[in-house]
């Protein structure tokens, strides 16, 4: 009776004196203090109330089937002790806030999580949160204008890679927005498919088999976020119309950024440092990639499955051990309207223009060669290779076709680059 006169009493309150909607007047703030169940206070909750939980543990499974917000005060925890999911959402409107969600289920196929969203559960927001030990973090499916903002997510990490699940998964979502969260430990960090008008900003992901995995995301935005210490930093493929920018990825084993079957795309004022591969291009047409700082990559890019019809300018290539690692039937031009920076240049400028005075040439004979049968590494600085390189750059009908930048730049345009050394 207590909860229905303070309702009435706000009702008469609110719509009496400042002229509100019955439904703006009717929402209420709800306490739930330790020992109580958070569960039977969303039961009893109306659409649009906030439901306040003070600090400290809470051994429950919640489903919220209204829009309502779920505010934790001072962190408490909510555990779904090892089965299921610890929060599984079924309205739009819900706002999920400050709150440790922990102790998932285990299995992929009923796709345990801290959070699962189904269908139709759009507006929906997760911000700071810790979401840890959880099979997946937070999952998104078939609704719109999710955002999960400030979470730090980390996985089941004495589990195998492969029997993890990832840190946020976005399935077939419009208008998602992922900012500013911390994921580790996970399979993959942010498993994207079939989305589309998708944002991915400030997050920082590490540890894990690929900082994203990312398909058949269209008319996107990735941008200020750090990729690194995982096999693969981000993994971009089948894609259209993305902006990739102001992204750094260091220290990955495999590759920093992967550009697969990509097209009308910019990517741009990136930084790839100390990875397996820097870039790793394939199958990526009319893209423009440019302004990024390529730096002390074993491969600062790896070029294959055609890949030629790309405007790649002003980028800064220092310290790979190979710059360019590309085999094809025919050269390919790079530094059309703007030289690209090789820190292996050994040309000369005499007019003083800060541009080469001779073509860049990425490889050569030897290079081709190394690529196509390993075990010539074994001989690299004999004599008689060193002759065959000499003898290939001197006459052009032993040349191999390469990436080819006709007016080098002799300076870099990163002056800071000096601080990606080591990486």
């Amino acid at each position: 009776m207590s909860l229905l006169f303070s309702r009435l009493a706000t009702t008469a309150l609110l719509a009496g004196c400042l002229g509100l909607s019955a439904k703006a007047a009717w929402s209420a703030v709800l306490l739930v203090k330790p020992g109580e169940s958070i569960a039977a206070m969303i039961h009893a909750a109306q659409p649009g109330d906030t439901v306040q939980v003070a600090r400290g543990f809470y051994a429950e499974q919640l489903l919220i089937d209204k829009p309502l917000t779920l505010q934790g005060i001072d962190r408490p925890t909510i555990s779904a002790q090892g089965t299921g999911h610890v929060i599984r959402v079924r309205a739009p409107d819900v706002q999920i806030q400050g709150f440790i969600l922990r102790d998932s289920g285990v299995d992929l196929s009923a796709k345990d999580a801290g959070v699962f969203l189904e269908a139709g559960s759009d507006r929906a927001l997760v911000r700071d949160c810790a979401l840890v030990y959880n099979l997946f973090g937070v999952w998104l499916e078939k609704s719109k204008d999710a955002r999960v903002i400030g979470n730090v997510i980390t996985g089941k990490r004495d589990l195998l890679s492969a029997a993890r699940g990832n840190g946020i998964q976005v399935f077939n979502m419009n208008g998602v927005q992922i900012l500013d969260n911390n994921i580790s430990f996970t399979r993959d960090g942010i498993y994207v498919d079939v989305s589309s008008n998708a944002l991915f900003r400030g997050n920082k992901i590490h540890h894990l088999r690929y900082g994203t995995h990312y398909m058949n995301t269209h008319h996107s935005t990735w941008e200020n976020n750090e990729s690194y210490l995982n096999r693969g930093g981000l993994a971009l493929m089948e894609v259209r119309d993305l902006t990739v920018r102001n992204n750094v990825a260091w220290g990955n084993t495999d590759h920093g950024i992967m550009l697969r079957t990509i097209q009308d795309s910019v990517i741009e004022n990136n930084v790839v440092a100390g990875n397996g591969r820097g870039f790793f291009i394939y199958d990526a047409e009319y893209n423009t990639v440019k302004a990024n700082l390529v730096i002390g990559n074993r491969v600062g890019i790896h070029l294959t499955a055609g890949s030629g019809n790309n405007k790649v300018d002003g980028n800064d290539f220092i310290g790979n051990q190979e710059q360019v690692k590309y085999v094809a039937s025919r050269d390919v031009q790079w530094g059309r309207s703007q030289g690209n920076y090789w820190s292996n240049y050994n040309g000369w400028d005499q007019n003083a223009d800060g541009l080469g005075d001779m073509a860049y040439e990425a490889n050569d004979v030897v290079d081709r060669l190394n690529w196509q049968y390993p075990l010539l590494k074994l001989l690299l600085s004999s004599p008689s290779i060193q002759t065959l390189r000499f003898v290939a750059r001197q006459f052009p009908v032993l040349r191999a076709p390469s990436i080819v930048d006709k007016t080098p730049r002799m300076e870099p345009l990163h002056k800071d680059w000096r601080r990606w050394n080591g990486k």
